[in-house]
């Protein structure tokens, strides 16, 4: 191989090499320029690359200058889509299991469909292919189940977590830029989350007076989450303070009951006084466990949970879920999940005139504002009532 420099342009080298395929003697431009200081190693770095023309090496080089002045250049790199979902759910190892889990969850097609691409490869048409695919359904999972159509929300869900992974790795300098930007997100139908109104809350609460858990229930009506529910202890309840402070937390994750130590955040960690009714139910349960306990003898469980079956075992978080469909279907009331239940605490107490600060410290929210838009819903009697009051004041 013979090299000289190229006229005026000491980046740009005229070489005569031995072309591989052919045996013939063929020319090329070599550019080779620094490119500042690589943002994942620290080091400065060069980049050099041949051109068939001395043309196609002055406009490379003048492109990867103002790339580099711009803090732009990004080198060549063979690091895959599957190297930068497993790197970035790796860095958030301080997340908790369920979010991890959930991370992964949404990044799993992406994996799946274009793991082995190099992530500069990776283009918006095959984001807007995942998309599309997520919508339809009918993709095989790793486990070879045929994926159901998602819904909009949850597929931007999707979009939002590969937006952020990409943003992740333009930081570090693995990409140009962000493809997923850009992408579109799907239009959400407006939906009203569905609550028990004041009466039809009254009508599940004498339908399930019979029930083993239906302490498990008011606990639901009164605001707490399922994993809550599912985590309690009766150390965390002072009968005598007649408070309740939420701590561990049950969940499940990838269908498998997952004990946490802590509350979902620091904002739910919180302690509540307990309501009349909801005290008279746990003193109940209290004493159904301690007669449950005295006829199991050591076959009981004793593992101290406020929520569990006759030999003192916890329920399965998904359980618990399908326990409470059957008691509001025994109960003649219309099917809301579980977690509605908690919707419900949270509009009733706004209807009743509760500060929009307490429900959200009731709630275990740090964001008022996030309390008012997803929790707490108007219904029509309150429509009713405000029109009442608004005949009230034009009479008036």
């Amino acid at each position: 191989m013979r090299c000289g420099a190229s006229a005026d342009v000491p980046q740009i080298k005229k070489l005569s090499i031995t072309d591989r395929r052919t045996g013939k003697t063929v020319v090329r431009y070599q550019v080779t320029v620094d490119t500042g200081v690589s943002p994942s190693t620290g080091r400065r770095r060069q980049a050099r690359c041949r051109y068939s023309t001395e043309k196609e090496a002055r406009a490379a080089l003048a492109e990867i200058a103002d790339a580099t002045v711009k803090g732009q250049f990004v080198a060549r790199s063979a690091v895959t889509v599957e190297q930068v979902c497993a790197d970035y759910i790796a860095g958030r190892h301080k997340l908790r299991r369920s979010s991890l889990a959930k991370l992964a969850y949404d990044l799993e097609l992406l994996r799946e469909q274009h793991g082995s691409l190099p992530v500069q490869r990776l283009a918006k048409a095959h984001l807007d292919r995942l998309v599309a695919d997520l919508l339809s359904g009918g993709t095989l999972t790793a486990k070879g189940r045929i994926r159901r159509p998602w819904s909009a929300v949850a597929v931007n869900k999707v979009i939002a977590t590969i937006d952020q992974v990409l943003a992740d790795a333009h930081k570090q300098g693995l990409v140009a830029r962000n493809v997923a930007q850009n992408l579109n997100r799907v239009a959400q139908a407006h939906k009203d989350l569905d609550t028990y109104t004041p009466a039809q809350v009254d009508q599940v609460l004498r339908a399930i007076r019979e029930d083993r858990n239906r302490h498990a229930w008011h606990l639901a009506l009164s605001g707490l989450r399922r994993g809550e529910i599912g985590g309690l202890r009766w150390t965390n309840i002072d009968l005598e303070t007649n408070t309740l402070t939420i701590g561990p937390t049950r969940i499940s994750v990838d269908g498998k009951a997952v004990e946490q130590d802590d509350a979902k955040s620091k904002d739910s960690e919180r302690t509540l006084p307990i309501p009349a009714p909801l005290l008279v139910e746990l003193k109940a349960a209290k004493k159904r466990q301690a007669s449950e306990k005295l006829t199991l003898g050591a076959a009981y469980a004793d593992l101290d949970y406020v929520v569990c079956n006759e030999a003192g075992q916890p329920y399965h978080p998904d359980t618990l879920s399908k326990m409470w469909t059957k008691a509001v279907a025994a109960a003649g009331a219309p099917h809301i999940r579980l977690h509605d239940a908690r919707h419900t605490c949270g509009t009733t107490m706004h209807l009743q005139g509760v500060p929009a600060a307490v429900i959200a410290a009731w709630l275990g929210h740090a964001d008022v504002a996030f309390t008012m838009r997803t929790y707490v819903h108007s219904q029509p009697d309150a429509l009713a009532e405000g029109a009442q009051s608004l005949a009230r004041v034009v009479m008036r």
